[in-house]
């Protein structure tokens, strides 16, 4: 019998119970505080540890305003909850739960305009913060995207690698690169590794729209080895939607074919298996589920893997 991933997790709502919120969401105007979020991740944490599922995703407004440029009352959440986020994070330790976040597509270190940059490193060095301040192992990572080529992907990938030392310790040890869907490969996101070292995350869906030269094995076994050695890698992995989608079309509401950029709801368990056997059963890595029904999913999963005998 071949063996499951280490962990696998699931990214901020959770569907399963809708009652738990995964951050404070409140506008500016109502004082929205990460000490809100911090109740709310304790919460979240005991369904987690109801429902055995010891990998999960924070959200990336976890601490709301927290690089706001023009609202600096928000800048010093992370230092005011220091004694919370240590608790908390305890909690996650003793329950063997990986936790992670993961910036929006808005936050650039490779952007032509060095104010969107500027603004990207802050956000990536209050992420890894917080992770910090919660005490969490090197595991805890800050998932980020290398972002738009702006006509001349070499020349975003150089400023990316310009824009690496200019993090923080903290944001330099917990940043790891993800491929995408349309621009940058695993191929791409390995010479970053290779110039500053930044791990890579594989991203199964992106890889199939975007596959470069590797086949899905090769680039995640690649992707697996740039983690450094005691650090159990990652990987992101979700199915294609399938189904017909609703459109607006003038002012007809139409049936359209799927987007197979989309993530489906749930995972495709005979998709996922072949997967994990391509890239072999001697490589460790734990798997980010990124379906749209979020802990619906990994359970369904869970029970279709062990019904069908498939893992």
């Amino acid at each position: 019998m071949e063996r499951w991933p280490r962990r696998m997790g699931f990214a901020v709502k959770v569907t399963g119970r809708p009652d738990l919120k995964s951050n404070d969401a409140r506008k500016w105007q109502s004082n929205p505080h990460l000490r809100v979020s911090i109740g709310y991740l304790r919460a979240i944490l005991d369904y987690l540890e109801e429902i055995d599922v010891r990998m999960y995703r924070i959200s990336s407004d976890f601490a709301p305003y927290a690089t706001h440029p023009e609202m600096p009352q928000f800048h010093g959440q992370v230092r005011e909850c220091a004694s919370e986020l240590a608790d908390v994070g305890r909690v996650a330790r003793e329950r063997g739960i990986r936790l992670s976040l993961h910036p929006s597509q808005y936050v650039l270190l490779s952007a032509v305009n060095p104010e969107i940059t500027a603004k990207g490193i802050a956000d990536v060095d209050s992420q890894a913060a917080l992770l910090d301040a919660m005490e969490q192992g090197p595991e805890a990572v800050v998932v980020l995207h290398l972002g738009g080529a702006y006509g001349d992907k070499d020349a975003a990938i150089a400023r990316f690698v310009e824009s690496f030392p200019r993090l923080s310790e903290g944001g330099r040890r917990r940043l790891v690169i993800e491929n995408d869907e349309t621009i940058y490969t695993v191929e791409d996101c390995l010479r970053v590794h290779e110039a500053v070292g930044v791990p890579v995350v594989f991203d199964h869906q992106h890889h199939n729209l975007n596959p470069g030269t590797l086949s899905v094995g090769e680039a995640a076994r690649r992707a697996l080895a740039s983690w450094p050695a005691g650090v159990t890698p990652k990987v992101h992995f979700s199915s294609p939607r399938l189904d017909s989608r609703i459109v607006t079309r003038g002012k007809r509401e139409v049936e359209a074919p799927p987007l197979l950029s989309q993530h489906a709801d749930y995972v495709h368990p005979w998709e996922f298996s072949g997967f994990l056997r391509e890239v072999g059963a001697d490589r460790e890595f734990d798997v980010m589920l990124e379906a749209k029904m979020k802990d619906s999913a990994l359970l369904k999963l869970r029970q279709d893997l062990t019904k069908y005998g498939l893992w």
